[in-house]
């Protein structure tokens, strides 16, 4: 599978170079739309005529736009994760946050609806794992 292979590639580099490419946002869109149900086919489809950028949604599946923000740390003494990424603008309906582990392996992942997401967090400058945490889970690794 692809999503494999540059996940290999990412950590070889990582392991030849000290860090990794920065892989993540392209890995986090693809496997939140996997956990919403997507079928990769239908993704890519989707992303075709898509850019880097795209400001609000990240992409939509059955009428609802998803944005989607992940946090990886590298493996390295102190890269665990303290701070996660607060969404810039309110252009979506759901917010995915995905937390791998240091080899891009879903560790866990939660959704917000954007009424819920800008009640709880568009006051707060700092997000943390735990008010991600308070969200509906959609994946926790065992």
């Amino acid at each position: 599978m692809l999503r494999e292979k540059l996940v290999e590639i990412a950590l070889e580099w990582q392991d030849k170079f000290g860090v990794a490419p920065q892989i993540t946002s392209a890995i986090s869109e693809y496997d939140a739309a996997m956990l919403v149900g997507m079928s990769e086919d239908a993704y890519s489809k989707y992303m075709q005529d898509k850019t880097a950028v795209n400001k609000g949604s990240d992409f939509e599946f059955k009428g609802i736009r998803y944005q989607v923000k992940a946090n990886r740390p590298s493996g390295k003494p102190g890269s665990f994760v303290t701070k996660v990424p607060k969404a810039s603008n309110y252009d979506w309906d759901t917010l995915i946050w995905i937390l791998y582990d240091k080899n891009y392996v879903i560790k866990e992942a939660w959704s917000w609806n954007v009424e819920d997401y800008k009640k709880a967090f568009d006051s707060k400058n700092r997000l943390s794992p735990d008010d991600y945490r308070k969200g509906k889970s959609l994946y926790q690794k065992e």
